[in-house]
């Protein structure tokens, strides 16, 4: 009998997930909060400046326990990211994986909305070095997840550049490159089983920068221009962005995985350069950024996938005085370190005192709907896992 209970426990226990089940994304549009900086805001004050401008959805690229602290009870929702050199061994060992996923998602769970994991970021397409490792760490994380019962809450996803293409223009022509396809279709065939979707950082911006006389500015920023058309699909383009999501679904479609949804995990324009980028400006991100909101605020989708709405993680919260690379690089911050804005897009600054009187109490954010079901049904997960 108690066999049968427990059992019946376990069925009402899974018809509960199944009814509250949920992706990484709420809405259309998210950013990315890097941190390699050693003047920005603290993650307690970043969390004030966040739900003050009303951005739910954050992506970031490791597992700080100070964010995963500072997050809980806000009502944000979080992806954390397994950084590429975790992932040999992460990879290679099932049990390091798994104690990987309880020390770092689990412990945090449910009062901090863990709703995905960032295998990596970008390994597919610049180097070798981790890519015979990425669908094995891949694996072995959704398999933790699994057996802990969380896969239907916490989604598994990669990020790629553009360099997994081999071409991106006109979008219909676009395919994986000789040397991603190995690594990518077994990665694909898994996610397509899973549900996760294909993940693009995708940078007018940075094309722009490489194809001057070939791009029109205005293309690039939303701004009125003529545009592209595609010859093979007779699809007309208004912007560069639009272009280029849908070059990756015409890539997925020629791998066979037409179906799998692309969500823009980073794009973003630099507010300033190096001498030779000299599109790198204020007044050039102000106007990407604000476009880019307008044109995610329409939920439309792109003309090749027009139903599926587009979501976007932008890059990135702050400037990052320590980023490597070109001027360029420490300059896609929407906000400056101290958390004043760095132009004007329609978010306001840090401003403590406002900002904190903004703010809605754990109690008010556990009233105003799913977050107190994603609590309840995560807080039975831990009850079955100490039946069974």
């Amino acid at each position: 009998m108690k066999s049968f209970g427990v059992h019946l426990f376990f069925l009402l226990f899974l018809a509960a997930i199944a009814s509250v089940t949920v992706q990484a994304f709420t809405g259309t549009y998210g950013i990315n909060y890097g941190r390699i900086a050693n003047n920005i805001l603290s993650p307690d004050d970043v969390v004030t400046l966040l739900r003050a401008a009303k951005i739910k959805n954050v992506r970031i690229y490791d597992f700080d326990h100070s964010v995963l602290k500072a997050f809980s009870g806000t009502g944000l929702e979080l992806v954390v990211g397994l950084p590429n050199e975790n992932l040999r061994d992460v990879s290679a060992n099932a049990d390091h994986a798994m104690n990987w996923v309880k020390d770092n998602v689990l412990a945090y769970l449910p009062d901090t909305h863990i709703r995905g994991i960032a295998i990596g970021n970008e390994v597919l397409g610049s180097n070798d070095e981790f890519s015979g490792f990425l669908l094995g760490a891949v694996k072995n994380v959704y398999n933790a997840l699994d057996k802990l019962k969380l896969s239907h809450l916490v989604q598994i996803t990669t990020a790629h550049s553009q360099a997994v293409f081999a071409a991106s223009f006109p979008p219909s022509s676009c395919v994986f490159k000789d040397n991603v396809v190995q690594y990518m279709k077994p990665l694909l065939e898994f996610f397509s089983q899973i549900g996760s979707p294909f993940c693009l950082n995708a940078y007018p911006f940075l094309a722009y920068m490489s194809n001057k006389d070939q791009i029109d500015i205005n293309y690039a920023l939303f701004l009125p221009t003529k545009g592209a058309d595609d010859p093979k699909t007779k699809l007309h383009y208004d912007n560069l962005l639009d272009a280029q999501i849908d070059a990756a679904y015409a890539a997925l479609e020629d791998a066979g995985y037409g179906k799998m949804e692309v969500i823009v995990t980073e794009t973003g324009w630099a507010s300033h350069g190096d001498e030779n980028e000299a599109a790198a400006t204020a007044n050039n991100a102000r106007t990407y950024n604000y476009n880019l909101r307008k044109r995610l605020a329409k939920m439309k989708g792109t003309p090749l996938r027009p139903k599926s709405v587009l979501k976007v993680y932008v890059f990135a919260i702050f400037n990052e005085n320590l980023k490597p690379g070109p001027t360029s690089e420490r300059n896609f911050g929407l906000f400056k370190p101290d958390g004043s804005i760095s132009y004007d897009i329609g978010f306001h600054g840090f401003k403590s005192s406002s900002a904190d009187s903004s703010l809605l109490s754990l109690k008010e954010i556990r009233a105003s709907g799913w977050s107190g079901s994603y609590s309840i049904i995560l807080t039975m997960a831990t009850a079955l896992l100490l039946v069974l």
